[in-house]
Parts: structure tokens; C-alpha cells; sequence
């Protein structure tokens, strides 16, 4: 996360992860879905080959969302924490507290 958020504050010419955050939120999140598609998809290959398709595509999948992190200056501690304030709490119970804020 260290070398996302350098790049995010210095921007070197030729960086990927340049590219992506001078495209903003749109672009990133554009990735983030395609990455997850694969992800997806990966997931359904049968075998060792299937299994190491799926770790790579989760390898993208992870990188773009902490690329969109860095872009949105947030750190892996606050998300930490946030699952951390979740934890024996109902998925569905926290959602239907959302929804009541809404």
C-alpha cells in the first residue's frame, strides 16, 4: 500500500498505477468491474490451472481496489477498522440499519 500511496502523491511518468489514477474514479472503478468479472469467471475453471487463474484475477481484483483507495486517501487501517466495528454484527442487520439511515 506504501507504493500506492507514493504514486498517488508523486505520479512518475510511465506508471500503470499513474494511468489509472489520472483517470479518476471512473476509470479505476472501470477496472474494478472487469477485474471482477474475471474473478468471477476464474472461479469456475476445474483444476490447478483454474486455481492459479483465480488467485492471479484476485491478484487484480485486490491491486485495482487498493489503487482506488490510494486515489480516495484512504488506508487499509480504516477499512480494517470498519470491518473490525462490524465484526458480530448480522450482514443482514447491518444492511437493515443502512437502509433505516436512507
Amino acid at each position: 500500500m506504501q507504493t500506492l500511496t507514493e504514486r498517488a502523491e508523486k505520479r512518475p511518468t510511465g506508471s500503470y498505477t499513474t494511468k489509472l489514477l489520472e483517470g479518476g474514479t471512473a476509470k479505476i472503478g472501470k477496472k474494478i468491474c472487469e477485474e471482477a468479472n474475471e474473478l468471477i469467471e476464474a472461479a469456475d475453471e476445474p483444476g490447478d490451472a483454474g486455481r492459479e487463474h483465480f488467485i492471479y484475477e484476485a491478484g487484480d481484483l485486490l491491486f485495482h481496489t487498493l489503487v482506488l483507495l490510494a486515489h480516495k486517501s484512504v488506508n487499509l487501517e480504516e477499512v480494517a477498522a470498519e470491518l473490525a466495528r462490524r465484526e458480530g454484527t448480522s450482514g443482514l442487520t447491518e444492511k437493515a440499519n443502512r437502509e433505516k439511515k436512507n
